[in-house]
């Protein structure tokens, strides 16, 4: 019956591109023009233009499919695409922000005021047990696999609401990469090599200024090397990690938006199964230096904005 669904021809198709793949082309487009204003600047200008023509290529190749045959697998293709190329439009932030001078000395301060410590330093000094260090590696690993659970519960068993929540998810990535490319922070990994560990110890913050144009280094990842979990998220880091992304923390942000629309399918065996993986990610992003703590800060407060926002925004037009 699952199967039959999935090729069964839709009575009333939709025309044009529909509201996730416009939240990426008004992405793509703004960013073009920032490319265009800052063309002698950029580093890879080339590539970025080719990546560009090609996500656009694709989109409307899966466009055309899904005309030719309307159905919910083609409708799948078309989510699937826009999410697999989240990948890509990742470290394309980097390629941006990079020609602005850095601001990590900002949010490394306020976090010593905030706390009176760096807890991304101090975390994985003062718990290094190795059954911790696998949750806080799982925690972060579960990024992509609670995405894709989210998608394909609604994509399951609640069709109708299929689209809405594929453009809640993909233009809150998209406004977290806004926010990526105008407000270049790197994060502790980065950062705390950059400026000298010691320094950092001493509550030393020194402006880098434009350092990360032309050094992308970060420390080795905290935890126990040999786990399975450290090794995915060190495989994953060491495939498309770059000194981008920081504040605030997408990672916590999107999971935050993922429990939400979690909590709107009211179905508690969801809400319960990623509850866990939230909790760990939340910790995981300070344990392994990828964030300071006001980075989840910024994700927990953002994740709220941006959900109500686009949660309205997708009942009025999508």
């Amino acid at each position: 019956m699952v199967v039959k669904k999935l090729f069964e021809i839709e009575r009333k198709p939709r025309k044009g591109l529909l509201a996730f793949e416009w939240a990426v082309m008004a992405y793509l487009a703004l960013t073009l023009l920032v490319m265009l204003l800052t063309y002698t600047k950029l580093e890879n200008p080339e590539s970025m233009l080719w990546g560009r023509g090609r996500v656009v290529a694709s989109t409307l190749a899966l466009w055309g499919v899904y005309r030719l045959v309307p159905c919910r697998l083609t409708m799948l293709f078309r989510v699937c695409l826009q999410l697999a190329l989240l990948s890509w439009w990742y470290p394309d932030t980097y390629e941006i922000n990079r020609m602005f001078h850095n601001l990590d000395h900002v949010f490394a301060g306020m976090e010593q005021q905030l706390f009176h410590c760096q807890p991304a330093l101090l975390f994985s000094q003062k718990v290094s047990n190795g059954v911790f260090s696998e949750l806080m590696h799982l925690g972060y690993a579960s990024y992509y696999p609670l995405i894709a659970l989210v998608t394909f519960y609604y994509f399951l068993y609640r069709y109708q609401e299929f689209t809405r929540v594929a453009f809640i998810i993909l233009a809150a990535f998209m406004l977290y990469y806004v926010i990526f490319v105008f407000l270049p922070v790197t994060g502790p990994q980065y950062y705390y090599l950059a400026a000298g560990v010691g320094e950092i110890a001493q509550g030393h913050f020194p402006n880098v200024g434009d350092y990360f144009a032309t050094h992308s280094e970060a420390l080795p990842i905290p935890g126990w090397k040999d786990g399975f979990f450290y090794q995915c998220v060190a495989s994953a880091h060491a495939a498309g990690e770059r000194p981008t992304a920081a504040f605030p923390s997408s990672h916590v942000g999107v999971t935050t938006i993922l429990l939400l629309l979690a909590w709107h399918a009211r179905n508690r065996k969801l809400i319960y199964t990623i509850l866990p993986f939230y909790v760990l990610m939340c910790f995981a992003t300070v344990y392994i230096q990828a964030h300071y703590a006001v980075d989840v800060i910024g994700g927990w407060i953002s994740a709220v904005v941006i959900y109500a926002v686009l949660l309205f925004f997708s009942k009025k037009f999508v």
